[in-house]
């Protein structure tokens, strides 16, 4: 892909690793984030051992400080992100939300959703003076569906989701296009810790998720942005095929009661297409 240029969060292990190991291979060059250095050493050794281009800066996401620090070093190092993937992120306990530990909600929210804020807002404003940018959020379907169980993770997840659509709506004639991708249930150390999972054998390919975010790098499925896609159901093939979605298809709102709900007739921002 030529000299083009991704950050991804969360780069050390796990779904993140995937993306840049994926990324990289598709000739793009990686900028690693996470708060693991001796992690994020072995994962840009494994990339330059292969031939592909990689740096690596360690930050906490919720740190709005060390974000801006590890941005301005990843950037001097390999130039202005094409694309950014923001996939750091952590899950609380399953219990309802009346029995949620406080710091650990909190720690949920401010790796997922102010980490999300922090790099993006670091990241997107340089990818507005370069008069283009993509960016990807990983999100979960326990963000687009009601679940009595991780509060502050389907929360987090949800805000996400809202974030895609507030930098479609922000940036579309800026040159920014953005998505939300819930990659399924993949074999992680977080997706294999937590009941709901205990015994799975039925785990999602990670690489139905480097495929789909390879396919966005490239510039395919720029029609698709500021929508929220699934790779369990979603490949770049049946997107394509699909065209490009209408109105509010694959956006995060709420649905009205029918034609009769004065909030089906209520004058919202229509959406870009």
């Amino acid at each position: 892909m030529g000299d083009a240029v991704a950050l991804v969060t969360g780069a050390s292990r796990g779904i993140g690793r995937s993306i840049a190991l994926a990324l990289a291979a598709d000739g793009v060059a990686v900028g690693l984030l996470s708060r693991d250095g001796e992690a994020l050493t072995a994962v840009t050794r494994e990339i330059t051992e292969a031939g592909g281009r990689a740096a690596w800066a360690t930050a906490d996401v919720g740190d709005a400080a060390q974000v801006g620090d590890a941005v301005a070093h990843l950037t001097a190092q390999l130039g202005t992100p094409d694309l950014l993937v923001n996939n750091a992120g952590r899950i609380d306990a399953e219990v309802p939300i009346w029995e949620a530990d406080v710091e650990q909600w909190h720690g949920v929210v401010s790796a997922n959703l102010l980490g999300s804020f922090h790099v993006s807002r670091a990241v997107l404003a340089l990818m507005v003076a370069a008069g283009r940018g993509r960016v990807v959020d990983i999100v979960s379907g326990a963000g687009a569906r009601d679940w009595n169980v991780t509060s502050a993770y389907t929360a987090t997840k949800a805000a996400q989701i809202r974030l895609v659509g507030h930098v479609h709506e922000a940036g579309f004639d800026l040159g920014l296009r953005s998505f939300a991708i819930a990659p399924g249930t993949v074999e992680t150390a977080m997706s294999t810790s937590m009941r709901l999972h205990a015994g799975r054998t039925d785990f999602t390919p990670v690489e139905r998720t480097t495929d789909l975010i390879a396919a966005i790098a490239r510039g395919e499925l720029d029609d698709w942005s500021g929508r929220y896609l699934r790779v369990t159901n979603d490949t770049p093939q049946t997107l394509r095929a699909h065209g490009a979605p209408q109105g509010l298809a694959r956006r995060f709102g709420v649905l009205p009661w029918g034609q009769d709900d004065p909030l089906a007739t209520e004058t919202l921002v229509p959406p870009r297409t």
